[in-house]
């Protein structure tokens, strides 16, 4: 042993065996009443957290430096270095130091990371935390998504892409996966998560079932309806192998594991949730689909609709069952508010009852849990008194677990406090021990008070007292005068100039009652506390249910409250290929808007008989993408069983909605617009189906005029001719596209409509049939406050060039083929216009300013000359 090991403290030396356990986590050591840091995690918890860096001489230079908190302050630094994306290690005192001589035994009682944290203060109650498993091979990804603070467990299989839509729309906290795959998780997932890698050992099937069946307490797997995902049932399995490795044993919350199936759900891949800003807003503070939407009254309601919003429905029975019961709920306002009434008491029985196994839920959560369920039983008998077939469903599948609730309101009192170890929260007569502890504890003096008169009485010592002090306890104190009339059977302790100390047997009994009563008092309160939540564990798995069940009326009631506040209309869904909307309105749009400004409406329609792809052309700012966006989302909303903002909706049942909108950099991967909207676009013509409805906004506007028209003619030829037919909308500026009308039967043209009053213009955003013939940019610069010269002189050189060869770029774009499009159609047919071209080809527009485009603009014009 080294000089420097063996000039370490006991402690020193403990720390170190028990970091080397540990040596990716933040070591928090108990030392008393606080909680320390060593050495580099003292260095990072000083910055993380803003507490005090200090050096102390301890024998070892490599751990010299030292910070420290007060362990009753744990959760709020815990929370710190947690969201600084830090694991950390708990490491306490595991023997009592009073009963311990030398160094008291200590060991790490708990790890926390993103994914696995319990603490309210590490939660947000409207989003789930989940950690994820990712188990791949070349083709074929197994995830799960475990919430250890609910209890809810997925399993899925597919491919890259899936596993890409299920990672962006569960947004996990956390995601673990094989060590050797750090390289490909990063390439196909990119950078955006915090990740944990695992020895691949853990990741085998055999390992993976043992670890599920030993948990569930099952013979097979068959119960859940996940046989077969044997990818799937790998991941989930490291999620329990990690668990136990982060010392989390008490999982019995974690009652059933739940498959999700690709084709339960429409499928929306990562762009789409983007663009359509379902969860998150592309700019800052900016609203979005669920922001709008969420007026649910209970925690769990919310998490719930996030959910729905990224797994919309596609079975038609089951959004027909949702839509009516939203109906009924509408129609039927006192019931409505009776269930609000009841769901609000409930709170967040979700994250209540997870608290239970993990031992952590104190007595005013456990009465709060009890109450819930009260509401339980009122839910229940609402619902089954309803003619309403899916509600009365609802209602058999609630258990109020009468039982345990009388059992909780019957043993705690009715304000008990929020941590177990303050004591006094257990009822009276639950104990006959804890009511005499009790009695003695609180009714010390008149019991002494009595005792003295019994006494007096009994011997005739008008005199005497009681009294304490700490040689003896307690005794009883007699004058000299009254020496005589001292029973036998008193002790003497002790003799004073004028009187004398006794004490009794009852006296030495009632002494040994209250000496320490408090402690037993509290000892017995947290014993009769620990056996009630043991008898909770019988319950878990009912009052889970009961928990989804109110998130599901939480959130078809929302949608009932969001149908009358917002004047939402029941959509029609139906198994054609048509899809009509009457008088539809962007859903967030609408409520960002000023009182007095509404909304104006937009009937769509599309077919697949001479309505199966729309061009729309119009103004800049005009309003196109809201127009693109407003009927994805209305869609989108129909599938998940909400009313719409329309005034009539007649839905397709879709598969699938893609979306390519807005031009979004990563320029951070390498990838320009044009490479990110190629990609985009790509994702989509490689997954059309015959019912799914295709955005495109703007496609092809990051590259050169030509290359951009070049392809999005094609891409919209293509989509036509495919055999499935998808659905499209398709916003351009590219007014050449307008062509595309009389070329192909099924193509029509719309604009949104303007008025121009003198040099202004004003977007009346109202759909009308019909090509626009241009994009109005010059009153869109002069909007954005271009100066006046410089708008003048665009105005000219627009002038000239529309009048020099509108007639020439008409009977080109008249003049291509049916079939293909040939970029040869935009050669010129002089040197002049392949000069022209050539210097338009190296143009990148993207990097053009306004006064370099005038220039550009300059130089053409002298070409011409």
């Amino acid at each position: 042993m080294s000089k420097a090991q063996t000039s370490e403290t006991p402690l020193m030396q403990q720390h170190k065996a028990i970091k080397a356990k540990y040596p990716d986590a933040i070591l928090l050591f108990r030392v008393g009443d606080f909680y320390e840091t060593f050495g580099g995690d003292a260095i990072i918890a000083s910055q993380v957290l803003g507490i005090t860096l200090t050096k102390r001489n301890n024998g070892s230079a490599s751990e010299n430096e030292l910070a420290g908190f007060p362990h009753h302050a744990l959760d709020t630094y815990l929370h710190k270095l947690v969201k600084a994306g830090y694991r950390v290690a708990i490491c306490d005192q595991l023997e009592d130091p009073k009963t311990v001589k030398g160094i008291v035994k200590r060991g790490v009682t708990e790890m926390v990371t993103p994914g696995t944290a319990t603490n309210d203060k590490l939660l947000d109650l409207s989003s789930n935390n989940f950690l994820a498993a990712l188990h791949a091979s070349d083709e074929k990804y197994g995830m799960a998504f475990l919430d250890i603070s609910t209890g809810e467990f997925f399993i899925a299989e597919g491919d890259k892409e899936y596993a890409d839509k299920l990672l962006s729309g569960f947004k996990p906290a956390e995601v673990i996966f094989q060590r050797h795959h750090q390289k490909k998780f990063k390439e196909e997932f990119g950078s955006r998560y915090y990740t944990y890698t695992l020895d691949e050992w853990i990741f085998q099937q055999t390992y993976a079932e043992e670890s599920l069946l030993k948990h569930f307490g099952t013979h097979s797997l068959k119960g859940f309806g996940v046989e077969g995902l044997n990818f799937g049932l790998v991941a989930a399995g490291a999620i329990l192998h990690y668990l136990k490795e982060t010392e989390h044993p008490n999982l019995q919350h974690i009652t059933s594991i739940q498959r999700l199936e690709q084709n339960d759900y429409l499928w929306m891949d990562k762009f789409t949730i983007r663009n359509l800003e379902l969860l998150y807003s592309n700019v800052e503070n900016g609203n979005t689909l669920l922001k709008v939407i969420d007026n649910t009254c209970t925690p769990m309601g919310a998490r719930l609709l996030k959910r729905w919003v990224v797994f919309p429905l596609k079975d038609i029975h089951k959004i027909n069952e949702r839509l009516d019961v939203v109906e009924y709920l509408i129609l039927h306002t006192d019931l409505r508010n009776k269930f609000l009434h009841a769901m609000r008491q409930c709170g967040d029985m979700e994250r209540l009852v997870s608290k239970i196994p993990l031992k952590k839920i104190n007595p005013r959560e456990l009465l709060q849990l009890a109450r819930a369920l009260r509401q339980i039983d009122v839910v229940k008998e609402l619902a089954s008194n309803t003619p309403n077939e899916y509600l009365q469903r609802l209602a058999d599948t609630l258990n109020p677990c009468h039982f345990i609730a009388d059992k909780i309101v019957k043993e705690i009192i009715d304000n008990p406090p929020a941590l177990a170890n303050k004591g006094g929260f257990i009822n009276k007569q639950v104990s006959e021990e804890l009511d005499d502890l009790r009695s003695i504890a609180h009714h010390g003096k008149e019991y002494l008070l009595q005792l003295q008169q019994k006494e007096a009485e009994r011997t005739g010592i008008s005199s005497l007292k009681i009294s304490y002090n700490n040689v003896f306890g307690y005794y009883l104190e007699v004058t000299n005068s009254h020496k005589s009339k001292v029973p036998v059977e008193w002790m003497r302790k002790q003799t004073l100039a004028n009187a004398e100390r006794y004490i009794t047997p009852e006296l030495k009994e009632y002494e040994e009652k209250i000496t320490g009563a408090e402690d037993k008092m509290l000892q017995l309160e947290l014993q009769l506390f620990d056996s009630l939540i043991n008898e909770l564990f019988d319950f878990l798995s009912c009052i889970q249910i009961n928990a989804q069940m109110i998130a599901t009326l939480d959130c078809l009631t929302c949608f009932a409250h969001n149908s009358l506040q917002f004047n939402y209309k029941k959509p029609q869904l139906h198994t054609g290929d048509e899809l009509h909307i009457k008088n539809g309105r962007h859903p967030v749009i609408e409520r960002t808007l000023p009182p007095s400004e509404s909304y104006i409406g937009n009937d769509v329609g599309f077919n697949k008989s001479d309505h199966q792809i729309i061009i729309l052309t119009g103004p800049n700012m005009s309003g196109k993408s809201a127009l693109l966006r407003q009927t994805g989302l209305i869609t989108l909303m129909a599938h998940m069983g909400s009313f719409v903002p329309a005034d009539e909706a007649f839905i397709s049942l879709t598969d699938k909605i893609f979306t390519r909108v807005g031009a979004s950099d990563n320029l951070s991967a390498g990838e320009s617009t044009f490479m990110v909207e190629m990609n985009e676009t790509a994702s989509i013509i490689n997954n059309i189906s015959s019912s799914c409805l295709i955005l495109l906004d703007e496609i092809g506007r990051g590259t050169s005029t030509y290359d951009g028209i070049s392809i999005a003619w094609s891409i919209a030829e293509y989509l036509h001719n495919a055999p499935t037919q998808p659905k499209t909308f398709f916003a351009t500026h590219y007014h050449e596209l307008n062509e595309l009308e009389n070329k192909l039967p099924r193509v029509k043209n719309y604009h949104v409509t303007n008025k121009e009053i003198g040099n202004k213009v004003i977007f009346l955003r109202k759909l009308a049939p019909g090509g626009s013939t241009h994009s109005f940019g010059i009153h869109v610069a002069r909007m954005a406050g271009m100066p006046p010269d410089l708008i003048e002189r665009a105005k000219e050189v627009l002038a000239q060039l529309e009048a020099m060869h509108a007639d020439e770029r008409v009977e080109n774009v008249k003049s291509l083929s049916a079939p293909r499009v040939q970029l040869s159609i935009f050669d010129a047919h002089t040197q002049t216009f392949e000069d022209i071209r050539k210097m338009l080809g190296n143009i990148d527009i993207n990097r053009l300013t306004p006064v370099e485009a005038l220039l550009k603009l300059s130089e053409i014009k002298n070409l011409l000359k």
